[in-house]
C-alpha cells in the first residue's frame, strides 16, 4: 500500500471546539518586534503527527485544545490525530488518536475530550496551506465555525506508534535560577505543590499554591521568554507558554529547561506539579538526550514511509 497526494482539497470547521488554531514552528526570528513566538504548544507532538502522515516537522497542522472540533472535507485527506489521546470518530466509523486514516470525501470527523493531557494535532499530508504571515502559517486567532483551510487531497494506509510515555505530562519541571532568584528563599518554590488554574492558556499557565514572599522591590521590565517563571504580587507563580508577550514586570524566579518545554502545552487544569532545580550543564544534557529521543523516532518514521513509498515526496 502506498501513499498518494493529488489535488487540493478544502477543509471545513464546522465547529471550532474549545481553542483549536492552526500552528506550525511559529515565529521565533521576530521577537525583537515584540511578537511572540507562537506556534505549536507541544512541538514534539507536532512533529511526530507530520512524521506519521509524511510531513517535516514543522508544516501546519490544527493544535486541538481539551475540547475539538468537527470538521469535514470536500477530498480524501490523509491524516491524523496525534498528542493527548482525544476521543475521535467519524459519521461513518470508528477511529482511533494517533493512528493514522483517510477522511473521506462529506465525512464528519469528530474530535470529543482528552482524559489526560491538553493538546493534540490534527496533521494532513501536505500541511495546512493557510496564507504565510511573517514566515509562518499560524493563525492569530483561533478558528470559527465556517472556516475553511486549504489541504492537499490524499489516502494512506493505516499506521501509528504508541508513544505514550514520551508524551505524558509532567508532574515535575526542570529549571534554572532566574534573574531575580537571590529575590526568594531558596527553598519556597522547590518545596512547594503547585495547581495549574483554570485560567492558564497559552500565554501562560497560572499557578495556585502557598503564596511566596514577594520582596517589596521594584523591577523594570525586562526580555522574557517561553518557560519563563514570574512572581505576581499575590506571591503565585505563573510559568509563560509559547505565546507570552516578549518583556515582563514580575520577578523571574525561575526559567524551564528546554527540554521540558513542550511539557507546559500538556497541562491542564487541575494538574499538580512541582518544580526541580538543575544545573546550566544537566539542562543542557537534558536538551540533548531529548533532541536525540525526537530525531530517533523521526528518522525511523521517515525510513517506514520510504520503504512503503519510494516514490513519496517531501
Amino acid at each position: 500500500m502506498t501513499t498518494r497526494q493529488t489535488a487540493n482539497a478544502i477543509l471545513k470547521v464546522v465547529h471550532p471546539g474549545l481553542c483549536t488554531l492552526v500552528v506550525d514552528g511559529g515565529r521565533p526570528r521576530h521577537r525583537s518586534l515584540g511578537i511572540p513566538v507562537g506556534g505549536a504548544a507541544d512541538r514534539a507532538a507536532l512533529a511526530l503527527g507530520n512524521a506519521l502522515v509524511g510531513n517535516p516537522p514543522d508544516a501546519a497542522a490544527l493544535e486541538v485544545a481539551l475540547a475539538g472540533p468537527t470538521l469535514v472535507a470536500d477530498a480524501e485527506l490523509a491524516c491524523v490525530l496525534f498528542g493527548a489521546p482525544f476521543d475521535i470518530a467519524s459519521d461513518r466509523r470508528p477511529l482511533a488518536a494517533g493512528k493514522t486514516f483517510t477522511l473521506r470525501p462529506g465525512e464528519t470527523l469528530h474530535v470529543g475530550g482528552t482524559a489526560t493531557g491538553a493538546r493534540a494535532y490534527f496533521c494532513v499530508r501536505g500541511g495546512m496551506r493557510t496564507p504565510v504571515v511573517l514566515g509562518s502559517r499560524s493563525s492569530l486567532e483561533p478558528l470559527k465555525a465556517g472556516a475553511e483551510i486549504p489541504c492537499r487531497s490524499g489516502s494512506i494506509p493505516a499506521r501509528f506508534i504508541d508513544l505514550t510515555d514520551g508524551l505524558r505530562p509532567s508532574p515535575t519541571l526542570r529549571v534554572l535560577d532566574g534573574a531575580q532568584a537571590s529575590w526568594f528563599p531558596k527553598e519556597d518554590l522547590y518545596s512547594g505543590d503547585f495547581a495549574v488554574a483554570p485560567a492558564s492558556n497559552r500565554m501562560g499557565i497560572r499557578l495556585t499554591g502557598t503564596p511566596l514572599p514577594v520582596p517589596a522591590r521594584e523591577l523594570v521590565s525586562e526580555p522574557v521568554c517561553p518557560g519563563t517563571v514570574q512572581v505576581t504580587r499575590d506571591g503565585q507563580c505563573i510559568v509563560l507558554g509559547v505565546d507570552a508577550q516578549t518583556i515582563g514586570g514580575y520577578p523571574k524566579i525561575a526559567q524551564v529547561v528546554s527540554a521540558d518545554l513542550d511539557a507546559l502545552g500538556r497541562l491542564r487544569p487541575g494538574d499538580r506539579i512541582g518544580f526541580q532545580r538543575v544545573t546550566l550543564a544537566e539542562a543542557e544534557a537534558l536538551y540533548r538526550e531529548r533532541q536525540a529521543w525526537l530525531r530517533q523516532w523521526l528518522k525511523r518514521l521517515r525510513a517506514a514511509e520510504i520503504i512503503a513509498n519510494p516514490a513519496c515526496d517531501s
